[in-house]
């Protein structure tokens, strides 16, 4: 018991500061909040109400996912990483408050309490392991297409979704699309009859593929940090034009034109008929040439050219097996009866999708846009019920739909391209990378049978080493 009246004077005083301070702070606190949203006005949205966005890639594809994701109104630009400070320079203007680092790895751990989410942007042999870490660290994820590089890293991402639940999509943003839902309700109405055949087709590579790998070492721009690009591949000397366009011809970064088209021009076959993974898979590719008499073999570059026959088992929306024709550089599928002959395939020449089924025909080019029945007077004459709800702003909406789910919470709204969806589309176009990697292995000519349970080849063991590869030394995806 304490008699002292002098300490008991202090310890009155102490207390009463202390309960000042207590007062003083909820006070302040409602003195803070209460103002900026009273100044704000109309339109105003709280902090608490934005979603705060680091973004790893800001050049190129990151720069419009940022600004798209900046234009839904409720997302605040925190952090900004890039390894190219060329790259990185026009959003870093953009955003002149958002804190800028190099390394997605630091930011991870001297941010990753000031940040709600990560929008990844990179090349695509980066993809998987920045997005794993943020998962781990409960972070909502933005990933541009493909998902990722490998078939073993698509698996990983699909399932650690669910276990960390946070809310995912890919940026396949022709999946927001009204043309992918108009598709969907023209075949649910029965308006082409049971799809048994579908074709995609693009126009790229329109960047270098089937070459050798140059023999000139380059010095690496004072800008860019070589060492944090190459992240998980092998360790390579710096060569000119590989960056910041150009990796995608090369397996160790890229995943060719099916990289890079194939989650566009794929997705609406995947929803449409509720496909998943391939049975089997079968290729021929392009050959090139070291001159104009001998050919080449350039096993490091993906080919100039090729065409993919995909088949995947039946569904509950066909009435068997489904076959899928994928056609790159500048292949194309025979064009239907059902087109008069100064009519053109769609809106975006290069690239489309068509689909054969025992009614009738469809197509649509690049993000589902322009889809069309066959005969176009069709299109007009089509009154089928409208089953999907449509994305305010479609693509650009494909952005602020993510945007809005992560607000919401894991769960609470639909995205048009979640990990779910976007893994299994994934590694479908990587199987099919298998398949056009086989034909640079002796005997790897044929039809590859695909068990998906146990992801692996079951009849040609040689090309499973392409399905998990080895991350360079000091790199780890962390499962």
């Amino acid at each position: 018991m304490n008699n002292n009246p002098e300490e008991k004077k202090d310890n009155a005083t102490s207390t009463s500061r202390r309960d000042f301070l207590k007062t003083g702070a909820v006070a302040a606190a409602g003195f803070m909040i209460v103002p900026r949203y009273v100044l704000g006005g109309k339109g105003f949205i709280a902090p608490s109400d934005r979603l705060v966005i680091a973004s790893v890639g800001t050049g190129g594809k990151g720069e419009s996912d940022i600004a798209n994701f900046y234009k839904s109104g409720k997302a605040e630009i925190g952090f900004l990483c890039d390894v190219d400070d060329r790259r990185s320079a026009k959003t870093r203007a953009n955003f002149p408050k958002a804190k800028y680092y190099k390394d997605w790895r630091e930011m991870y751990d001297k941010e990753h309490k000031h940040f709600d989410a990560v929008s990844v942007s990179t090349p695509d042999h980066n993809h998987a392991i920045i997005t794993y870490h943020a998962m781990q660290l409960g972070k909502h994820v933005y990933v541009q297409k493909p998902l990722t590089h490998d078939i073993y890293e698509a698996r990983i991402l699909t399932e650690a979704a669910k276990k960390y639940k946070v809310v995912t999509q890919m940026g396949n943003q022709g999946a927001s699309n009204d043309g992918t839902r108009l598709l969907s309700e023209w075949y649910d109405a029965g308006e082409i009859g049971d799809v048994h055949t579908i074709y995609c087709w693009t126009n790229r590579p329109v960047w270098p593929q089937g070459i050798q790998w140059p023999t000139t070492k380059a010095e690496v721009p004072k800008e860019l940090d070589w060492d944090l690009w190459l992240g998980t591949a092998p360790q390579k000397d710096y060569v000119d034009k590989l960056v910041p366009f150009n990796w995608r011809g090369w397996w160790d970064y890229g995943t060719g034109a099916l990289g890079d088209m194939g989650c566009h021009l794929v997705e609406a076959p995947f929803r449409m008929l509720g496909l998943k993974y391939v049975k089997n898979v079968q290729a021929s590719v392009g050959s090139v040439y070291v001159d104009e008499f001998k050919k080449g073999n350039f096993p490091e570059s993906c080919p100039p050219s090729s065409h993919i026959t995909l088949t995947f088992p039946k569904t509950e929306k066909t009435k068997g097996d489904v076959t899928l024709h994928w056609m790159d550089g500048g292949i194309e599928p025979e064009r239907p009866d059902e087109l008069g002959p100064n009519e053109k395939w769609g809106g975006e020449e290069g690239n489309g999708t068509l689909f054969i089924g025992t009614k009738g025909k469809m197509y649509a080019s690049t993000y589902s846009s322009a889809a069309t029945l066959l005969p176009k007077s069709r299109t007009e004459q089509v009154n089928a019920p409208q089953k999907w709800a449509r994305v305010p702003g479609q693509s650009e909406g494909h952005y602020g739909q993510w945007v809005e789910a992560c607000l919401a919470g894991y769960g609470k709204k639909e995205v048009s391209s979640p990990f779910e969806v976007a893994g299994p589309l994934t590694e479908a176009l990587l199987m099919a990378n298998l398949a056009v990697r086989g034909h640079d292995l002796p005997g790897g000519q044929f039809k590859y049978e695909w068990d998906s349970a146990a992801m692996k080849v079951t009849n040609f063991d040689a090309v499973n080493k392409y399905i998990k590869r080895e991350y360079r030394q000091g790199w780890t995806l962390g499962v």
